[in-house]
């Protein structure tokens, strides 16, 4: 029998998160203490009925059982074996492994940025939730702590999760073109950009494997760009996603379908989602440029 105590809902605005801070107690007087997230872009999360919250906590009071952390991490394991250029990352994997509060300020290993190295282990499908105001039991102060909660990588529903393989093969059908830069870039520094923001996902947008897509598929749903533009592009739609006010890419305000407005027809999140992004120049760069220049050019003619 689960025995779950709910101590209530908590936010994390600036990355769009929502948790449900739990305690799990088990039948061998173990305890799990920590939050499970019900808004995490990541995992497609977004959970907002009771009973639908309560179904979750089911779910996530068994992999949080710490008679599972063995097998937990013995899979883990597997997965950076071959996470050579990871030295960075990895010391603070290990750390996390405690699936306990960590703060931030004292408990981390030393990094002058490990809010990168926090998104680097979000988007190897690990799910981390944010405390930004915890008393640190060490420094004695309120600080951000951060959670590894022990769910399988990807998330209970499972995350869109691609191999180097297939990243290569993403950057190779593009042709190495970087969608911002309007060039032919240099492939090592190009990473697959989801053209529809996982911020927008829903439970009826995940695949359970990405590996059978058809290369006109790749050309629908991805365009290529640099790891900074990358961040960029999810600040801008993170933003929208909380404002209802769409971006717009080096300061030119135009659109190819809409206006800056997300139509109040279209729902938040999920696959019919995608049709609110269509015209926003973060969403399809190159055919965003294509249209400018139309304009232009038709603009001069006249």
């Amino acid at each position: 029998m689960e025995k779950i105590i709910n101590r209530g809902q908590r936010n994390h605005s600036k990355a769009s998160e929502r948790y449900i801070d739990v305690r799990f107690e088990y039948d061998d007087g173990t305890v799990w203490i920590g939050s499970i997230p019900i808004e995490y872009r990541r995992t497609g999360i977004e959970l907002h009925e009771p009973s639908d919250i309560e179904e979750y906590l089911k779910k996530a009071y068994f992999y949080c059982n710490p008679i599972n952390y063995q097998k937990w991490r013995q899979e883990q394991k597997i997965f950076w074996a071959d996470k050579t250029k990871a030295e960075v990352t990895k010391p603070i994997f290990d750390i996390l492994t405690t699936f306990t509060w960590t703060c931030v300020t004292c408990q981390l290993p030393p990094n002058p940025n490990w809010a990168r190295r926090i998104q680097d282990l979000k988007e190897m499908g690990y799910t981390i939730a944010t405390h930004t105001a915890k008393k640190c039991n060490n420094c004695n102060s309120n600080k951000t702590h951060i959670i590894l909660v022990p769910l399988p990588r990807g998330g209970i529903s499972g995350y869109e999760l691609w191999s180097p393989n297939l990243r290569k093969r993403i950057v190779d059908v593009l042709g190495g073109y970087d969608a911002y830069e309007g060039k032919i870039g240099k492939k090592d520094n190009l990473l697959p950009d989801h053209k529809f923001p996982e911020i927008r996902w829903g439970n009826d947008t995940k695949r359970d494997s990405l590996d059978n897509l058809t290369n006109e598929q790749i050309k629908e749903q991805f365009q290529l760009m640099s790891n900074q533009r990358n961040l960029q592009k999810r600040e801008v739609c993170r933003q929208c996603y909380q404002t209802g006010i769409r971006g717009f890419p080096f300061g030119i305000k135009y659109y190819y379908q809409g206006n800056q407005n997300w139509s109040t027809n279209i729902p938040k999140s999920g696959k019919i989602a995608e049709a609110g992004c269509i015209g926003c120049g973060w969403y399809d760069l190159e055919k965003w440029r294509k249209s400018l220049n139309l304009k232009q050019e038709n603009e001069n003619i006249n």
